[in-house]
């Protein structure tokens, strides 16, 4: 490993030092950018050498460093495949998550949460990813379920909960355990306000939105005994969270709504469900919602989600999806597949396309096969050079700026009328 020669400095000096690091690893696209030919296996070894100074970091004393190196490593593990790497680290790497999140403060937790969600991303699941979740996921429900621990590290603990289990548990157990631990957690936002007729809005609802996702993401690997148990309990109670203040929240509860009938509707073709009219007149009002004190951007994604899910409940359609990735397609034509997509892009962002290519856990959930493998001629083919992206990129920017100038024109001609 690197020696770690932080000791001397201050935690100012430390941190400094471990941006500079960092810096590669702050765009993804700077571990693919074009440019000369240049040896593999020599880039490999000093891309490993980085990773090991910086898994060093998650042990230093400056909590600045601490957290500079656990977001170097997540965008390093997005942007890669590093299973050798990992596997012979894994766990110190676990062991490090672990007291970053039990001793370290709110920035900290989220950045260690999230860099155990890529770790498991990373080793798919096995033996190995089954060793992790036993070690972190005990952490994780304890800081969810910590009433005094910040907001935001139990709401990313909470979305680290679901996707690990998700990701490694083969244990039926477990993952009812895992679901009770974030039912008990989002069921609380049911609560009516006494005195409205809404949802009561507290700085609880981030937590609420987050634990109602992983266990809607939960629920699509659950047995179909358990699914019909789940819905008797929630169909019933979710339409109340479609008055809630929060935006997340409603488009959070309305798409859930629309996995829950499409899980049922597989389960029962002639599901039948008593207060539908109802329902569907919530969300009608939401697909058209004009409210004048909220925001432009907001209404338009609400109308635009509340038009999809109002057709998922109303008419059992879906509006297929496609995402390309490579050479590659992928369609996503149901609510499941949507919300199981929609999860790993949160975690993985830019890297999520890197990860269709080339990850085989993510390939198996999305029944994709094995990687698609391209030789060195085909791939040079299909790549752009930099200097046709550049000419691209300028005659983008120049049409641009033509058209905004006529706008500009336009607004400057009506002004001479006052």
């Amino acid at each position: 490993g690197q020696p770690r020669n932080v000791q001397p400095f201050s935690d100012e000096d430390a941190s400094i030092e471990t941006m500079s690091h960092c810096s590669g690893f702050s765009d993804p696209a700077s571990f693919t950018e074009d440019g000369p030919e240049v040896d593999e296996e020599a880039t490999q070894e000093d891309l490993e050498y980085k990773l090991k100074g910086f898994i060093d970091l998650t042990l230093d004393k400056s909590a600045k460093t601490r957290q500079a190196a656990l977001e170097s490593l997540k965008s390093a593990f997005s942007s890669k495949i590093l299973y050798e790497f990992i596997m012979e680290r894994r766990m110190t790497l676990t062991d490090s998550i672990e007291r970053c999140i039990k001793k370290g403060k709110s920035d900290e937790q989220c950045a260690a949460a999230g860099l155990a969600c890529l770790l498991c991303v990373q080793m798919g699941s096995g033996i190995e990813s089954e060793e992790i979740f036993k070690t972190l996921g005990p952490v994780l429900k304890k800081i969810v379920c910590d009433g005094t621990a910040s907001i935001q590290a139990r709401q990313a603990c909470a979305t680290c909960l679901g996707i690990c289990c998700f990701i490694v548990t083969d244990d039926i157990t477990e993952l009812y355990s895992t679901m009770e631990c974030l039912e008990n957690i989002f069921t609380k936002a049911y609560q009516r306000d006494r005195d409205t007729n809404g949802v009561s809005s507290t700085h609880n609802t981030v937590l609420h939105v987050s634990a109602l996702l992983a266990w809607t993401l939960l629920l699509t690997i659950c047995p179909m005994n358990e699914v019909k148990k789940k819905i008797e309990t929630h169909l019933h109670k979710l339409p109340s969270l479609l008055s809630c203040d929060d935006l997340n929240m409603r488009i959070a509860a309305g798409e859930t709504l629309a996995l829950l009938f499409e899980l049922a509707r597989e389960t029962d073709a002639d599901f039948f469900y008593e207060d539908m009219d109802l329902l569907t007149e919530k969300l009608r009002a939401l697909a058209t919602d004009g409210n004048k004190h909220r925001a432009k951007v907001d209404k338009r994604k609400q109308r635009s989600v509340f038009r999809d899910v109002l057709r998922a409940v109303e008419e059992r359609d879906f509006p297929t999806e496609m995402v390309k990735f490579g050479p590659e397609r992928m369609y996503i034509d149901c609510w499941v597949k949507k919300q199981t997509y929609e999860t790993f892009k949160e975690i993985l962002g830019s890297g999520m396309q890197y990860h269709l290519q080339s990850n085989d856990f993510l390939r198996n959930v999305f029944e994709l096969g094995p990687p698609v493998t391209l030789d060195a001629a085909t791939l040079k083919t299909m790549k752009i050079s930099r200097f046709e992206r550049h000419l691209y990129n300028s005659a983008a920017f120049k049409a641009r700026t033509k058209a905004r100038s006529k706008c500009r024109d336009k607004r400057a001609d009506i002004g001479e009328f006052f």
